[in-house]
């Protein structure tokens, strides 16, 4: 358990949780319940409170005198101990349960007493010594009134204005302007604004109030209010009063205060700000509410929160959830106070530092301020160097307001909310944290424990999570719908307050772990080989877990010696990840001495079969195998883990399971079950579970007799909510045996709770009754449901049902009977789908006229039968229709439309194209002519932001026509009559893709200042395309392991066809440009000019395929350039030679399938490079240490298939290489790089070190 050392209530709460364990039936009765037993225990609680009551005041102290750290340090010791004494009694009682003892040994439980007697006397001792210490009782436990806590407050707010701009909020201004003025029945509004700490909620609504365009509202009474987090209710509402009236109230009665407010308010019109509000509370605002309710029709009260709980305790009519500021903005903000005569202008370097400043303050204006403001006086690139290199936490506490500001939020945290944020120091920062797995860890530390047992600790878990969401800990990610994300000061603020409990590799810099280290991770691509010394001293250990982040590799690797070593030496280890470690193959029998692992993680490993050891492991709760290929059976005697909660193995072979199941009574989550043939696991294991959450059940042809199915019991689970059923695809049957199918699908009935289902493979003819009883289902997914010729009947009047689909089904038509009422049907549905029906003709559009009225998305593909299409769907914002080619329709009226998609779609006719519409996408070679001439006109004339025409030849676009709204243009194997793109007729294009069959040519005359990213391709590329989002790479992966993945391999031969030629003469003017990507233009000759001038924003640039490319004479790359991938262009590296000499940016530089035999040879290589790869280089000989060895930044070295490569440089590589790969077939250099090789003195030190490793790319899951 992390136990922190800022706040004395987070400690008294963990006192509490040995208090009550200590005490507990299960403790006593191990003991055996004797008086002397009994008196131990009362004595060690009793020093526990002892200390307890001095605790703290030690934490307030300990920041000044080291002798009070040292104590301090010296409990948590004690108490840590305390709790490993508890849970091996835990262990031990689960081990006579499992075993049938009635009695415990005596010698066991001598040893457990002799242990808490060496507690108890390390207690004593430290009791003894708080005197001597002058630690004093505190008066209050936690932080609030009455607390000995010295918690940094807020600076008060007033409604002045103190910076004269504010940047990057003009957005949210109008949205709080439109709030005020518009005309609200109401006779009072609230309005809320959220955000993290130091993200500028304060600044914004002082702008907001000072905007002349407030008085468009006509607000009679005007005021400004700074709450802070002591919400007492008199003091709160004499402060509206005096900032009503302008005037001090000395009043000490509530009754005369809102006697007074009411009357001044009586009647009319006021804005009230509220800033800086804690309180959660509902009564107490409810009090202080209760004279503001008496104002005129369309008051206001604006309030700034930093938790989302206090906008809904206030009842608040609109939240605004404040983000961080975007990047360009970042900038303005730290310059304004930074900047000192205009510097930056006379300092390029500075304003490189500067910049990367900027990006490590992640969008938080607070922190812009500060360091800029920190900064200011200070000229010197050492001195900004030093800033960018060190931690926030830094900075001189009177330069800085970060510190006090998150901190307050931190001590505003309840106890049990400190534990759990403190917890994800162990994170690296951009680390992506899924809800789910995040709660399973603080319910593997105990962190969850609910003293009445009314809830689960997933249930507990779950608030915590969403207590710490909406105090603004975690926000949303915007990459990945369902996932988190933590801004990095507050992951530096969960590493401050933890100190060395928590130890992350590469983060913390110390050589070994600290002894009083208790959980360590380390990333996914870090060498645990070299490491391993360094875990020596952490005997005590409790959690060892890697970490992922996108920019990681996807696997580690650790020696056999390590494994076993780590399995046998760390006995108090709690949480046990092997996750992504490829190499791993099978566990060792020493598992059986991890007594007190409650969690096991062997995910995406190459692990063959479990030890039966596992089976002792009484106290483990989680076991996780998903994504191991080579898994095909669990232990037999897994009933004897009596403590599992969670056993998950998704993409496994795994479909034997152990007989006896059912016996996990504590069993919530079990990701899959598989029907046995027989004797082995029936499908009568399901029904003594109780399973929460998802539950896959597979191979349910093996249910003989549709009786059987009964004994499933499904129908009373009502915590699962999500349920898939699936048969094997590859059986036949006969009349008799669908009969049978019928009634076993039939039996399988779920609860009347279940919210997702999926049935896929079913063999039987009818769909089950029941599926019309399912009043909260939200989705439905039926797939391959071959022998049902008619969908389920009444479908549509299922008031929860949001997600249809319907995928490879041979009914022919779709009747009245689907919907279940001719007047009102699927009133809640929002996305439909239809799939690979290639019999269905006929969709009785006579039965739609009250139906779909909230559907949005609609998705026909794979249908060739079908003719027709409903006439309207007024709520439609997205439309898909491929491979429909006998469709004679016109599409449905949709004055919503928002996409549409179109491939192959017969003669499908449109009446008119809404000005909602923003993205069309057109696909297909056998499109109607008719069709494409319509939507040529359409796009010319429209305001589209997306186009796409991907494989559909016969598109065109008009020529001198100017598309002003346009976006993103992707032209893929599309367009086939462009020879020339005029770029001039888009101007607003940030995003474009083009690969054209003829184009030869690029025009332009004007900078194109939109343009952000460009990717030009031949029209024979290979490659594999991501539909959904063509800028997004396939996979992410560390560089080069795209080599593996089978839809990247390429053909030798390049079609050589007249192909692109040329950029604009003069150069691609694009200021604005990010991203360059240039493939497989066989013909091209140069790249463009002047890039160093036209594209000062570059940072990436990939050059594929183009094997006559070069630079001008003397041509020099954009100073600014950050990554570099150049494959199969020979002739450019050659000509780079001082290409790069005035570039102080680039970072990773790829090289692919380049002949050459020296490397670098006269190419100049920047001193910023940290990462260099090499691949597929087979006539490389040597690589060149005269022009490696100035490179003191390089950090990466990656060799991969460079057969003739012998030897590394004489000299070695430069000193500054942590990290070094030798992969494919370069086994000459392998040989010398082996141990005892005669090059492994050059490469001994390296940290991270991969020789003769080959890399297998499984599947990749999100952790």
């Amino acid at each position: 358990m992390v136990v922190e050392w800022v706040c004395g209530a987070l400690l008294s709460s963990f006192f509490q949780v040995l208090f009550d364990r200590l005490l507990s039936r299960q403790v006593l009765g191990y003991f055996g319940g004797t008086d002397k037993h009994e008196m131990l225990l009362n004595k060690l609680k009793v020093n526990l409170l002892s200390i307890n009551a001095v605790v703290d005041d030690a934490e307030q102290k300990q920041f000044s005198n080291s002798y009070v750290k040292a104590w301090l340090d010296g409990v948590k010791d004690a108490l840590f101990d305390a709790e490993d004494v508890l849970d091996e009694i835990d262990y031990e009682v689960s081990k006579c349960m499992v075993e049938g003892e009635s009695h415990f040994k005596s010698k066991s439980v001598n040893t457990f007493i002799s242990r808490i007697e060496q507690v108890l006397l390390s207690l004593e001792v430290l009791s003894s010594q708080k005197d001597h210490l002058g630690l004093k009782n505190a008066s209050g436990g936690g932080v609030g009134p009455g607390s000995s806590s010295k918690v940094s407050q807020k600076l008060p707010s007033s409604s002045l204005v103190i910076e004269t701009d504010i940047y990057g909020r003009n957005g949210e201004k109008e949205i709080i302007f439109n709030w005020l003025t518009h005309d609200n029945p109401n006779p009072l509004t609230i309005l809320s604004i959220v955000g993290m700490g130091g993200v500028g909620k304060t600044t914004l609504v002082q702008h907001v109030y000072n905007d002349p365009k407030v008085e468009n509202a006509r607000f009679s009474i005007k005021a400004w209010v700074c709450i802070s987090d002591d919400f007492d209710v008199l003091h709160v509402s004499r402060a509206i009063l005096e900032a009503v009236t302008k005037s001090r109230d000395n009043s000490g009665d509530l009754e005369m205060v809102h006697g007074r407010l009411k009357k001044k308010l009586l009647g009319k019109k006021f804005l009230l700000v509220l800033d800086d509000v804690w309180n959660e509370r509902r009564d107490k605002w409810e009090v202080v509410q209760t004279p503001l309710n008496y104002g005129a029709e369309g008051s206001v009260i604006l309030v700034t929160t930093r938790s989302e709980k206090v906008a809904f305790t206030m009842r608040s009519d609109k939240v605004h959830h404040l983000k961080q500021l975007q990047e360009d903005y970042c900038w303005q903000v730290f310059a304004k106070q930074a900047l000192q005569d205009d510097n930056f202008l006379l300092n390029v370097e500075l304003k490189k530092i500067g910049m990367k400043i900027v990006e490590k303050c992640k969008g938080l204006p607070l922190a812009l301020k500060t360091i800029g403001s920190f900064l200011h006086t200070k000229s010197s690139i050492s001195e900004w160097e030093r800033v960018l290199t060190s931690e926030i936490w830094d900075l001189p506490n009177e330069d800085g307001q970060i510190i006090p500001a998150l901190l307050l939020s931190y001590h505003n945290l309840p106890s049990h909310l400190k534990r759990c944020f403190s917890y994800c120091a162990l994170f690296p920062k951009d680390y992506v944290f899924v809800e789910k797995n995040l709660i399973q860890v603080w319910m593997i530390e105990n962190f969850l424990r609910c003293p009445q047992q009314t809830k689960t600790p997933e249930e507990i878990g779950k608030q915590y999570f969403d207590d710490l969401l909406s105090r603004c800990f975690f926000e949303k990610s915007s990459r990945y719908e369902t996932s988190f994300v933590m801004h990095d000061l507050l992951n530096d603020l969960a590493k401050y307050v933890c100190g060395d409990f928590c130890f992350r590799l590469g983060v913390d810099n110390a050589e070994r772990l600290p002894k009083s280290t208790r959980h360590f991770s380390f990333p996914i691509n870090h060498n645990l080989n070299f490491v391993s010394e360094s875990l020596n001293d952490a005997k005590r250990l409790r959690t060892f877990m890697p970490t992922k982040v996108a920019s990681n590799s996807c696997y580690w690797r650790c020696e056999w010696s390590i494994i076993c070593e780590l399995f046998s030496k760390f006995e108090l280890l709690r949480h046990l990840s092997f996750s992504y470690c490829y190499e791993l193959e099978e566990v060792p029998d020493s598992l059986r001495y991890l007594k007190l692992l409650r969690s096991l993680d062997l995910s995406s490993t190459s692990i063959k079969i479990l030890p039966d050891s596992i089976c002792f492991l009484y106290n483990l709760q989680i076991l996780k195998l998903n994504s191991c290929p080579c898994l095909k059976e669990l232990p037999r005697n897994m009933h004897t883990l009596i403590n599992l909660r969670h056993l998950e193995f998704l993409h496994t072979n795994v479909t034997d399971l152990p007989m006896y199941l059912g016996k996990l009574k504590n069993l919530l989550i079990l990701s899959s079950f598989y029907v046995g043939k027989g004797s082995k696991c029936s499908i009568e294991q399901l029904g003594k579970l109780n399973l929460h959450g998802r539950l896959s059940i597979g191979q349910l042809q093996n249910i003989d007799i549709p009786s059987d199915a009964l004994a499933a019991n499904l129908k009373n689970k009502p915590h699962l909510v999500d349920l898939a059923l699936d048969w094997s695809q590859d059986w036949e049957l006969d009349d008799l045996r669908k009969e049978n199918e019928n009634e076993v699908l039939e039996n399988l009935q779920p609860s009347e709770h279940l919210t997702k289902l999926s049935i896929s493979n079913y063999g039987g003819t009818k769909f089950p009754s029941w599926l019309v009883f399912l009043s909260r289902l939200v989705s439905l997914s039926l797939v391959n449901c071959k022998n049902c010729e008619r969908l389920p009947s009444k479908l549509g009047l299922l008031p929860s049902l949001k997600y249809l689909k319907f995928n490879g089904l041979m009914i022919i038509v779709i009747d009245a009977d689907f919907y279940g009422s001719s007047s009102s049907s699927f009133t809640s549905l929002e996305s439909l789908e239809f799939s690979n029906m290639v019999k269905w003709k006929a969709w009785e559009l006579d039965a739609t006229k009250g139906a779909f009225p909230r559907l949005q998305h609609l998705s026909i593909t794979g249908c060739p039968n079908l003719e027709k299409l409903p006439e309207q769907l007024l709520g439609l914002k997205k439309l898909n229709i491929s491979d429909c080619k006998k469709l004679v329709a016109w599409a449905p009226k949709a004055p919503k439309i928002h996409e549409l998609e179109l491939q192959n779609c017969g003669k499908l006719q449109f009446n008119d194209y809404p000005a909602t519409l923003k993205r069309l996408t057109i696909g297909g070679q056998h499109m109607e002519a008719s069709l494409l001439d319509n939507i040529q006109i359409f796009i010319s004339k429209s305001s589209l932001e997306y186009v796409g025409i991907l494989n559909c030849p016969d598109m065109k676009i008009f020529k001198s026509h100017c598309y002003r709204f346009l976006e993103t243009l992707e032209i893929r194997d599309g367009c086939s009559f462009l020879r020339t793109f005029p770029l001039d007729d888009f101007p607003k294009l940030s995003k474009l893709y083009l690969k054209c069959r003829n184009l030869q040519n690029i025009s332009q005359k004007q900078p194109h200042s939109h343009l952000k990213d460009f990717e030009i391709c031949d029209d024979y590329s290979s490659e594999f395309v991501n539909f959904e989002n063509p800028f997004e790479p396939v996979v992410t992966l560390f560089p080069g392991e795209e080599l593996h993945l089978p839809w990247k391999e390429r053909s030798e031969e390049l079609v050589n066809i007249q192909g692109f030629q040329s950029f604009p003469s003069e150069g691609l003017s694009a200021p604005s440009l990010k991203r360059l990507r240039i493939q497989r233009l066989t013909n091209l000759k140069l790249l463009p000019s002047c890039m160093h001038m036209l594209l000062q924003s570059l940072d990436e640039l990939h050059i594929e395929d183009c094997p006559n490319v070069e630079l001008l004479p003397n041509g020099v790359l954009p100073s600014n350039l950050k990554r570099m991938n150049l494959l199969n262009c020979s002739k450019l590296i050659a000509s780079l030679k001082w290409a790069l000499r005035d570039n102080t940016s680039l970072e990773v530089l790829s090289i692919q399938k380049v002949d050459m035999k020296f490397f670098p040879r006269d190419v100049f290589l920047p001193l910023s490079l940290t990462c260099l790869h090499i691949y597929d280089c087979p006539n490389l000989e040597q690589l060149d240490y005269k022009g490696l060895h100035h490179l003191s930044s390089l950090k990466e070295l990656i060799l991969n298939d460079c057969p003739w490569l012998e030897c590394l440089p004489k000299d070695g590589l430069p000193k500054s290489i942590s990290t070094l790969q030798i992969l494919g077939n370069c086994q000459r250099l392998k040989q010398r790089c082996q141990k005892e090789g005669a090059d492994w003195g050059k490469i001994q030190h390296i940290e991270n070190l991969y020789v003769d490793m080959q890399l297998h790319m499984h599947e990749v899951y999100s952790v």
